[in-house]
């Protein structure tokens, strides 16, 4: 209230000699009666809302007006979005899905729809946020369009995940300690026994044996004893995956020229076998990994292919892009193996490990290896396999840094008072 209209109610007050009190509240009746909102005045308060993303569609779900809190959090300025579909702003995904149009139908339906999921946004990132859908109603009841209330909860999902994470970590540490530990007493201790008692005979009695017992009962100390630094080789490998995480370095890598160094060196393995080691990757195929992971990964699908392969066997690699994945395919015409082999291959299961190393010549730990790397650069490992006719083992790999990974779509709790 200005100092004018302050002056001329207190001269009415004294002029017409009525109570003040009941002057003031009559005052206050006419203000109130006489004030209403403009259009502008509500556009001003919701601009003023730069945590939220306020927007309007009309009833084709074309956006019509568009906040300046939208404007910051998805990079749009107004004219660019204005007259653009609603689908602008959900994920590949959710397109898919169908969950613009469930969105509506909700609204609809119950007369508001609400949801916590990823969105794009103009740089393509991705963000987390807490939505809303109503439908705008006219004063005579017409369906006027729909409104869309955002807010970004990234920071918080992003915490969210990362109190999981860190507790998924732990408990994934206390098993891979166990499960080393297991390995050391069991798959270590075992053999280790076993090369120190041939030893110890060899030692004692060597003179009384024939030349040809001796030899048979070096080559098996060799033997168990190169088998004995591979798995340590594989422990030490398995180690690094969770505790050395800062040598975790990935970049754009070529796919085709880590190939080519793991062909090379395991052409001779292969050549002894008269297997044939071939691929079909395009010279431009790339993934964003950490090399050294790469290259074990590599090394560790295609040894263990030449294991399970026979005489005259190939293996060939092959690779196709989908989404923002390249798929790579190690295909051989090996031994096969069962379903029950294949459920178990990935599992860090101790006893599965022991048996697989025995009848499977070492494949368990290799694998474990595998896809504790391809995990830790945001891929994933399947096989096919029919049984005396081959395997097929995929694995995924990023083709560029990811932005935001997307994680579980638990639900995080809308709190208006923060």
């Amino acid at each position: 209230m200005s100092n004018g209209v302050l002056y001329n109610t207190y001269y009415f007050i004294i002029m017409t000699k009525i109570n003040p009190m009941e002057t003031k509240q009559n005052f206050t009746k006419v203000l109130k009666n006489k004030y209403i909102p403009t259009a502008e005045f509500y556009s001003q308060i919701i601009d003023s809302l730069q945590d939220y993303s306020i927007f309007t569609l009309d009833n084709d779900f074309i956006i019509n007006s568009w906040s300046s809190g939208s404007t910051k959090i998805f990079g749009y300025e107004t004219d660019e979005v204005i007259g653009e579909p609603f689908d602008l702003i959900f994920t590949e995904e959710d397109l898919k899905n169908g969950i613009p149009k469930k969105e509506i139908e909700t609204a609809l339906k119950e007369g508001r729809a609400t949801d916590n999921r990823w969105h794009i946004a103009k740089d393509k990132s991705l963000f987390y946020a807490y939505g809303l859908v109503f439908p705008l109603i006219g004063l005579n009841g017409e369906m006027l369009g729909y409104v869309k209330v955002l807010r970004d909860l990234t920071d918080r999902k992003q915490s969210e995940d990362a109190i999981k994470n860190y507790i998924k970590e732990l408990e994934d540490l206390n098993t891979h300690k166990e499960s080393v530990m297991a390995i050391l007493s069991h798959d270590l201790r075992s053999p280790l026994s076993a090369i120190i008692g041939t030893a110890k005979y060899l030692k004692e009695n060597f003179r009384k044996m024939n030349s040809d017992t001796v030899q048979e009962m070096l080559d098996l100390v060799y033997k168990s004893a190169t088998d004995e630094l591979e798995m340590l080789d594989y422990l030490v490998e398995w180690a690094r995956i969770k505790y050395a995480s800062d040598t975790f370095s990935p970049t754009k890598l070529k796919l085709i020229e880590y190939i080519e160094k793991v062909f090379e060196t395991l052409n001779e393995t292969a050549s002894i076998n008269t297997i044939n080691l071939h691929h079909e990757i395009e010279e431009n195929t790339s993934v964003f990994a950490d090399s050294k992971m790469l290259i074990s990964i590599i090394q560790n699908i295609v040894s263990n292919a030449i294991k399970h392969t026979e005489k005259g066997g190939s293996i060939k690699i092959s690779a196709s892009s989908k989404e923002d994945k390249i798929i790579v395919q190690v295909k051989d015409t090996g031994i096969g193996m069962s379903k029950e082999i294949m459920e178990k291959l990935f599992t860090p299961q101790m006893k599965t490990l022991s048996e697989t190393r025995k009848e499977n010549k070492g494949a368990g730990i290799g694998l474990l290896l595998v896809k504790g790397f391809l995990e830790k650069n945001g891929g994933e490992i399947w096989v096919e396999s029919i049984e005396g006719e081959g395997s097929t083992f995929y694995f995924t790999l990023p083709i560029e840094k990811p932005l935001y990974k997307i994680g579980s779509s638990d639900e995080i709790m809308f709190d208006e008072s923060a």
